[in-house]
């Protein structure tokens, strides 16, 4: 028998040994403190997607305890590196024996570590600045041991809080998991925002070195610039410009080319002291069926327009069914919620009261009236819209960015329509 299979057999039971006794104690204290900081050990200590996976579990109503958002939202950049040994190993393995020849500088330590891979800073022959982003050990069976222990939750969930059906939320997660260990495809997914911000002077995208790339290793330029936390006491200008270019650089792709960057994490963007915008982390990339989109743009004029009809037509264009009056009223107290700031016309902050809590409490109560109507199946597509619409929209509170959202919401889906979308992709991607 493979050594694959005892590794995977391995990272169960630690999973359901570390898991299992965080559901007991969910169970029986939601509120626990100890339990938040225990759940951060526990994720932190087995490194891997799990964190990931936590982090997406943090938006679902009555999943975890409110009080733990924030403490899951810096699991990523707080997991611990791994050592030097190993790096050397997976460099070695990757570009062969003689990998020291093929760089100028290496650093022995990790600049950033996160679920999947660390990243070190080197510089190139050529005198460039490199970022290299090395997958952690035996990431597949890892992936694999953390899947399993997400359907015992999510059916746990279901179970003890109804409200919502996760067999297609777990597809979902477990198919873009999944994809992240491919670091082809993610090297592939930073061509396409290369060029889809190629004439964006303020957005800016690491470009790919392909001779220093594989499955497991992605070597891109550097790009300097400061964590977003770091701008929160800014001149209000700066801030705004900041929050205007990451609501550009993640809308963009979304309503002309279908596409979405799914991990609004802080941790994968930094600014510069001008308010121009880096982006990292292409290995959660959401490809929409522009039916999808078209449905986002329907269903904000049907709110626009109180139309009643219109707005049927959009839940039916995401894949929801058997709609009743009832049901599209619960999920239009969501939909109002996230639309509020694109239909507003002024100046303003995306949540008036800067509370980063209220989407949870709206979500709380839309949830008690699913569970009562026996539960709704969400679509697949839902898991990283709703995840990049209230990770930005917790950012842009952070930021207290005042802008005209209605205006660069407008400027987006002006002349919308799904063959345009179609039109593009080809246009930049054939």
């Amino acid at each position: 028998m493979d050594n694959t299979f005892f590794k995977r057999l391995k990272r169960h039971g630690e999973n359901t040994t570390a898991l299992g006794g965080l559901a007991v104690r969910f169970l029986l204290n939601k509120e626990s403190h100890t339990f938040a900081d225990t759940l951060t050990q526990t994720l932190g200590g087995l490194k891997g997607p799990i964190m990931k996976v936590a982090q997406i579990l943090s938006t679902i109503p009555d999943m975890l305890p409110e009080n733990y958002g924030e403490t899951l939202a810096s699991l990523q950049s707080k997991a611990p590196p791994m050592g030097w040994l190993f790096v050397k190993r997976r460099l070695k393995s990757e570009l062969g024996e003689d990998w020291e020849q093929k760089f100028i500088l290496f650093e022995k330590e990790a600049s950033f570590a996160a679920s999947l891979g660390q990243v070190h800073k080197a510089i190139s022959l050529e005198g460039q600045d490199l970022a290299v982003k090395i997958q952690y050990p035996d990431m597949t069976s890892t992936v694999e041991a953390d899947l399993q222990q997400l359907t015992l939750l999510l059916k746990l969930y279901e179970t003890t809080q109804g409200g919502l059906k996760t067999h297609d939320v777990m597809e979902e997660i477990a198919c873009h998991l999944r994809a992240e260990l491919d670091y082809k495809q993610e090297a592939r997914f930073l061509g396409v925002f290369s060029t889809i911000f190629k004439d964006d002077t303020a957005i800016h995208i690491p470009g790919v070195i392909p001779s220093l790339s594989t499955e497991r290793l992605l070597t891109m330029t550097w790009l300097e610039g400061e964590k977003l936390q770091t701008f929160e006491k800014a001149p209000q200008e700066l801030r705004n410009t900041i929050a205007k270019n990451l609501f550009h650089a993640w809308y963009k792709p979304l309503y002309h080319y279908g596409i979405l960057h799914g991990d609004p994490h802080l941790g994968n963007y930094t600014a510069t002291p001008t308010g121009d915008l880096n982006l990292f982390d292409f290995g959660c990339v959401r490809v929409f069926d522009p039916s999808f989109i078209e449905g986002i743009v329907i269903l904000y004029e049907a709110l626009k327009q109180k139309d009643m009809k219109k707005t049927a037509e959009a839940y039916a264009l995401w894949g929801f069914k058997n709609m009743s009056y009832e049901l599209i009223d619960i999920l239009n107290l969501w939909a109002q919620y996230l639309y509020d700031p694109l239909l507003d016309d002024s100046v303003r902050f995306i949540n008036p009261d800067l509370n980063t809590q209220q989407g949870q409490k709206i979500a709380k109560v839309i949830h008690e009236k699913l569970k009562a109507l026996g539960g709704i199946t969400p679509p697949r597509e839902f898991v990283f819209m709703d995840r990049a619409a209230v990770g930005l929209g917790s950012v842009f509170i952070r930021l207290q960015a005042k802008l005209n959202w209605h205006d660069l919401f407008q400027g987006l889906i002006e002349d919308f329509d799904q063959q345009r979308i179609l039109q593009r992709r080809y246009n930049k991607f054939k």
